[in-house]
């Protein structure tokens, strides 16, 4: 009712009045809508404006809960479906209400929150349309990239990874039965295959690895035996031998592998210690044996030049049986240290070569036979040219000059030859 217009009449005279009821003097409490007034109670008590005060009271119950109910469809915090059982309890509390107030009023904010309820169910219905295309998205992803994972070999990661991508899937809602049927056994295929591969693959992984303890156990007995030995060299590629062999076998079950690695190792170290020691100690031998070489070299060259080629080669006898006795070097200077003894060792044997020479009888018995002969041939030659001059035949005498020329030029290498034999 509007507050220009008037309200209908009473049958009995007012006693107790608001602008939306009043109270006769029977004591009936009226309430005033738009189809007119209608009795809402009585009251027999003596004061009628408590009666209206009383019937007001239920009026503002019902206003503050639409109140309440108008703020929570506001919020979401009410659901469509509990705000549209609420209105409809106080649709009906409102339509019989027994109170005095503004009801044609409360029943239109009811219609205006029913309106807001509707346009929220719309809005809840497009969103979550939206989520479950969203979700749907999401799943088919889901769904792709467990296709994805099971195809790879990524066994830790991959497992993992397939257990986030179930986490996530439980928490998406559900989408139409068909369709989420139909992502849910792609995903759901996707793990059997690659759980059915990651257990075959860590079936295969123990077979090899048992495989490999077995070698492993052979290749550290193997070290363990060859931990005393005193031959370096071939010791030492052995021991490289199995190593690739060790490395080539893979690992075995970690509780094997670092005990069999520690009894490899401990033999692989005893027997490198034993070598390092002793390549230390010939090292040292080596260097002194160095020293007494360049000793024996200094000794041997003081022999040159060679006066006496059978005292320096006695000498040279006593310095290479010295050199004998002492022992390895270092192969870079004990070469240069035999290059300068052979050195003095040839000087010595040419120096015995030359006095052989000039001390050989048979020797100095041809030089002189030799000279006597070209002395002999030259006095022949020398007549032969004489007489052809006499006889006026240069010609001839021409021939016998150039023959005697070169007689007389080997009497003088022969006259040589025999000096060097003292003659």
């Amino acid at each position: 009712m509007s507050m220009e217009e008037s309200p209908p009449p009473a049958p009995t005279a007012t006693v107790a009045e608001s602008r939306w009821g009043r109270v006769d003097a029977a004591g009936t409490v009226y309430v005033r809508t738009a189809d007119g007034e209608r009795a809402v109670g009585s009251w027999q008590a003596d004061a009628p404006a408590e009666a209206l005060a009383f019937y007001t009271r239920r009026y503002e119950d019902l206003r503050v809960q639409a109140d309440l109910l108008q703020q929570r469809v506001a919020s979401g915090a009410a659901s469509p479906e509990d705000a549209t059982s609420t209105l409809s309890r106080l649709r009906e509390a409102v339509a019989g209400a027994q109170a005095v107030g503004d009801l044609d009023g409360l029943a239109e904010r009811l219609k205006a929150i029913e309106r807001q309820v509707e346009d929220r169910r719309a809005q809840r219905k497009a969103e979550r349309g939206r989520a479950l295309e969203q979700a749907r998205a999401r799943k088919e992803a889901i769904a792709t990239e467990a296709e994805a994972v099971a195809a790879g070999h990524d066994w830790r990661l991959g497992v993992d990874r397939l257990r986030t991508l179930l986490e996530e899937w439980k928490a998406l809602p559900r989408l139409d039965r068909q369709v989420d049927d139909a992502l849910w056994h792609r995903f759901s295929t996707a793990r059997t295959a690659f759980t059915r591969r990651r257990k075959a693959h860590y079936a295969e992984l123990g077979e090899r690895r048992e495989e490999a303890r077995s070698v492993k156990e052979i290749l550290a007995a193997e070290a363990e035996s060859l931990a005393g030995s005193r031959d370096w060299g071939a010791t030492s590629s052995r021991f490289r031998d199995l190593m690739r062999r060790w490395k080539a076998a893979g690992p075995a079950p970690r509780e094997a592998e670092d005990a069999l690695w520690q009894r490899f190792r401990a033999a692989q170290d005893e027997f490198f210690a034993a070598r390092a020691t002793s390549l230390s100690e010939l090292q040292s031998s080596e260097r002194a044996n160095l020293a007494a070489r360049r000793a024996l070299v200094t000794e041997a060259e003081a022999l040159l030049p060679v006066q006496d080629a059978k005292a320096a080669q006695s000498s040279l006898r006593s310095i290479r049986d010295r050199w004998d006795q002492t022992g390895k070097v270092p192969r870079e200077a004990g070469r240069s240290l035999d290059a300068a003894l052979r050195a003095v060792e040839d000087a010595v044997r040419s120096a015995q070569e030359t006095q052989w020479r000039r001390t050989n009888p048979e020797g100095k018995a041809r030089a002189a036979a030799t000279v006597a002969a070209l002395r002999s041939s030259i006095e022949g030659l020398e007549r032969s040219v004489a007489a052809a001059r006499s006889a006026g035949d240069e010609r001839t005498a021409a021939e016998a000059a150039e023959a005697l020329a070169a007689r007389q030029a080997w009497l003088v290498e022969a006259q040589r030859a025999l000096t060097d034999f003292g003659g």
